[in-house]
């Protein structure tokens, strides 16, 4: 029955709920905000090369004040983010999704991640997982400069 990754599959939903309603007109309510953390190896991520080479393996995000154009589908999330002032589009599969956390309330989730069959080819260069740490953005990043 795999009642393992059911579960897993249960909890990547309350993930997409999340961003749903971050995306929504209202935006994140009062203190929410997400840490996200994906694996960039997986073969159906979509992310600029340029995240790629410095995060050949995972990353996290972090969804707080400025983040344009989030949207969520059946198979994946996407947002636009600032990344050394630069906006870069993310398109992330929910079984690349390997931790979620909400600091505001001290809500956190944990996935396993799989491997999809090898029929999915990785993109171009991509490093094969290796089960090291991914590294986390800095917040600074994404913080409004005035």
């Amino acid at each position: 029955m795999q009642y393992d990754q059911l579960a897993q599959d249960a909890l990547r939903s309350v993930v997409r709920k999340a961003l749903e309603r971050a995306a929504g007109p209202g935006g994140l309510p009062g203190a929410h905000h997400f840490y996200i953390t994906f694996r960039t190896d997986d073969p159906a991520c979509d992310i600029d090369e340029s995240l790629t080479q410095s995060y050949p393996e995972e990353m996290t995000v972090v969804l707080e004040h400025q983040f344009w154009d989030l949207a969520c589908d059946d198979e994946a999330w996407e947002v636009t983010l600032r990344f050394s002032g630069v906006p870069k589009y993310l398109r992330v599969p929910w079984r690349a999704v390997t931790r979620f956390h909400d600091p505001s309330v001290g809500f956190r989730l944990h996935f396993d991640y799989v491997r999809p069959d090898p029929g999915e080819a990785p993109r171009g260069g991509a490093a094969a997982a290796t089960g090291n740490e991914g590294t986390v953005v800095s917040l600074d990043t994404f913080r409004k400069k005035d």
